[in-house]
C-alpha cells in the first residue's frame, strides 16, 4: 500500500475555507501545521493553535450568522491565492477586537495568500480592509461623511499644532 499523496496548495486552501464557511475550528486546525504562522493585516498576528483557535472561535461567537465564501482561488507550487467574501451580523455574545455587538451587519471581501508545505498550511498573509469593517461595525464614521469630515479636521489641526510648536523649538 502506497503512502497518502499530500495535498496541493489548492486542495489545503480549498479544505481550510471550507472549514470556514462552517465554522468549523477542529477542521481549520486539520488544514495547518502546528506553529504554523497568520497575519491578517492591519488587525491581528496569529500562531496555530495557540492563538488563532481562540480568535476564530471568538469572531464565530460575535457573528454568529457568520458566513465565507470563496469567490476565486488560483494556486501554482506550494502557494494559493483565494479571493473570498464574508457576511455576517455582530449579534454574538462576544466581543470583536474589543468592540461590544454592535447588531451591525458586515459585508466585505478579501484575499489570503498561504504558502502550504507537505500538504499543510504554513503560512498565511490575509489582506482586508479593515477602515471598512470599522465602519461597517460602527466603530469609524461613514466615509465622506460629516462625522468623518470633522475628525480629519481635528487630526489635521492636531498634526500642524505639533508642526508649528516643533518649529518654534527648532529656532
Amino acid at each position: 500500500m502506497s503512502p497518502a499523496k499530500p495535498r496541493s496548495a489548492k486542495q489545503a486552501a480549498a479544505a481550510y475555507f471550507d472549514a470556514i464557511g462552517n465554522r468549523d475550528l477542529d477542521g481549520m486546525e486539520a488544514c495547518w501545521k502546528p506553529g504554523g504562522f497568520g497575519r491578517i493585516h492591519g488587525m491581528v498576528e496569529l500562531r496555530m493553535p495557540k492563538t488563532y483557535r481562540p480568535w476564530f472561535g471568538n469572531l464565530f461567537q460575535a457573528f454568529p450568522d457568520f458566513e465565507m465564501t470563496v469567490i476565486d482561488m488560483v494556486a501554482y507550487g506550494d502557494k494559493a491565492a483565494v479571493r473570498w467574501g464574508a457576511t455576517g451580523t455582530f449579534t454574538g455574545p462576544a466581543k470583536f477586537e474589543g468592540l461590544a455587538p454592535t447588531g451591525r451587519r458586515i459585508a466585505m471581501e478579501g484575499l489570503d495568500l498561504l504558502t502550504v508545505k507537505d500538504g499543510l498550511i504554513t503560512e498565511n498573509y490575509a489582506y482586508t480592509n479593515a477602515a471598512e469593517l470599522a465602519r461597517q461595525l460602527g466603530a469609524m464614521p461613514a466615509a465622506g461623511s460629516v462625522a468623518e469630515r470633522a475628525t480629519l479636521a481635528a487630526v489635521n489641526a492636531r498634526t500642524a499644532a505639533k508642526q508649528k510648536l516643533n518649529q518654534r523649538r527648532n529656532r
